[in-house]
């Protein structure tokens, strides 16, 4: 297994430009208020940054690892679904609900179904469910479906990723908990979002979805370059 270390020497100066973008939209903190293309620009900026990440990696890389072309794909539909939600009251947020089930079903392809984890799918449905019966109430129209359908992709690419982290058994390395905490921290978000729409206010709503956000969304883009790293670790050996 790569030694953090080595992972914080070799990605860290990649990721410096997603930090930097990332304190430019909370130092900015533009008003929900008045939508424009510059305040999307300046929310999608950090999920660009993390495309320039993966792409920093070289092309061979990615196209050698389908596991990190799903997850820059993912990431695609990710600046996509931000941009619609900059618009949410416009009408748009059915289209960020859409392009985020796309990058769930995407993320949850590149983190794949082994191990299986039975116990740790039954927690994450207990969790989804109770999840979606305290919503329930507060959905009418097709939210009452779309956000069901949502909470199920999203609650399946949880325990796919949860389901990678072995520690009992020492089978884990530190990009499977890194996609373990990433997909932890995006349903903290998400679920931030669906009481705050349709439940009643969360103080400090945006400064939580944010933060959990971007972070998720780092812990995932990292999780797909260990191949990488190890390829590394063997040569420096």
């Amino acid at each position: 297994m790569v030694s953090p270390v080595t992972v914080v020497k070799s990605e860290g100066p990649k990721l410096v430009p997603f930090f930097k973008a990332t304190c430019v939209y909370f130092v900015l903190w533009l008003p929900t208020s008045s939508p424009s293309w510059f305040s999307a620009l300046i929310k999608c900026l950090p999920i660009f940054c993390l495309w320039v990440f993966l792409l920093a990696h070289g092309i061979s890389f990615l196209g050698a690892h389908s596991s990190a072309r799903k997850i820059l794909a993912g990431l695609i539909f990710s600046a996509l679904g931000d941009a619609f939600l900059i618009w949410q009251e416009q009408g748009y947020f059915s289209h960020g609900l859409l392009m985020f089930a796309i990058t769930h079903i995407l993320y949850s392809s590149a983190f794949g179904m082994k191990p299986l984890n039975l116990r740790a799918g039954l927690v994450i449905a207990v969790i989804s469910g109770i999840s979606y019966t305290l919503l329930y109430p507060y959905l009418s129209g097709p939210f009452t479906y779309l956000v069901a359908v949502y909470i199920a992709l999203i609650g399946f690419m949880g325990w796919r990723a949860i389901a990678g982290v072995q520690l009992a058994n020492d089978l884990w390395t530190w990009t499977k908990l890194s996609a373990c905490l990433g997909a932890v921290l995006f349903m903290v978000s998400d679920l931030t979002i669906a009481v705050n729409k349709f439940c009643f206010p969360v103080p400090h709503s945006r400064a939580i979805i944010m933060a959990t956000y971007y972070a998720a969304q780092m812990l995932i883009a990292l999780s797909a370059v260990e191949c990488q790293d190890v390829d590394a670790a063997r040569k420096r050996a």
